[in-house]
């Protein structure tokens, strides 16, 4: 049994600064020494890290395609993939990984802490050893371990800034993950703006993205409602005219949206909005761009869109 370790920087890795935590190179090296050492880990670990380290704040989709083209160009060579990270945007990661790694024949395992490693009473040893001990035997596809939990990393988010369990996921009708002919799909460089509604919002905003974003993620109230403001209108049928998606996710998060549930959502259905069912908001966002860089053609990013591709959304 042979597991990659993927270091690609965060709290676990960090040490204590003159301006805060930072990372630091060596950190999650020398745990690992320590788990081999005392023979708790089940199998073979190898780690990779990539430089430079990063705080999770500043990761972006090119980070996500780092992540995936290695695992990607060493999936036949491992038995299964634990990558460490910040915890800021681990469920973006977990999300555009799910859909980056078409035909996942391997458990990928996310995990990050709270606290570094160094630290007193910190979360991290017990993560990175419940990570390295779930990748062995956990089903291919994309996980997220934290807290003694294994989550789908589809519908993981975080939801709760400073508490060791940081995370949930909504599992209560999760369709399997990806399945079919292995292939990698990359990120490119779309505009995507994430744009909640608000009670009396200045539209000018959404109407500017409107024009100059190739695509919107809108989270609407409850089940799919938002202000009946001209402003807003205008902004939605500018996203028609151009042929940019928009999807519409909820801003509750359990339960997701259904269009055409009430007439103060019907805007939506008018201009061509995306239901978003009940993905959260990091996985709207990660699929949108992956529906971006698969094709341009807009009809073929609707159906990426509203079809269940990784497990994100339950079935309908």
């Amino acid at each position: 049994m042979k597991l990659l370790l993927i270091h690609t920087g965060g709290t676990i890795g960090m040490v204590r600064s003159p301006s805060g935590f930072t990372p630091q190179i060596g950190i999650v090296e020398d745990q690992l020494a320590k788990f081999v050492a005392a023979g708790s880990i089940p199998a073979q670990v190898e780690i990779k890290r990539l430089t430079p380290l990063i705080d999770s704040a500043n990761a972006a989709p090119m980070d996500w395609c780092r992540i995936a083209e290695v695992i990607h160009d060493s999936h036949d060579h491992y038995d299964g993939f634990v990558v460490t990270h910040g915890t800021d945007t681990l469920a973006y990661t977990a999300a555009a990984l799910c859909f980056a790694l078409q035909g996942l024949a391997r458990p990928v395992v996310l995990t990050g802490s709270m606290l570094p490693l160094p630290e007193p009473e910190t979360d991290g040893v017990a993560n990175l050893l419940d990570a390295l001990v779930a990748a062995p035997s956990a089903p291919a596809g994309v996980w997220v371990q934290f807290a003694g939990r294994l989550l789908h990393g589809g519908r993981v988010r975080k939801s709760h800034s400073r508490a060791f369990d940081a995370f949930a996921a909504d599992l209560h009708d999760a369709a399997p993950q990806q399945s079919g002919a292995r292939a990698l799909h990359t990120y490119g460089t779309h505009r995507v703006a994430v744009l909640p509604v608000s009670p009396g919002m200045p539209t000018d905003l959404t109407e500017m993205a409107a024009e100059r974003c190739d695509g919107l993620v809108l989270r609407c109230y409850g089940s799919g409602t938002v202000p009946g403001l001209d402003g807003l209108r205008r902004a939605l049928e500018r996203a028609q005219t151009r042929d940019i998606p928009v999807l519409a996710t909820s801003q509750c998060p359990e339960g997701g949206i259904a269009l055409g549930t009430y007439a103060a959502g019907a805007v939506l259905h008018e201009t061509g909005a995306i239901d978003g069912h009940d993905m959260t908001v990091e996985a709207a966002y990660a699929k949108l761009l992956h529906a971006l860089a698969r094709s341009s053609d807009p009809d073929m990013r609707r159906a990426l869109l509203l079809a269940p591709l990784a497990g994100e959304m339950s079935a309908r």
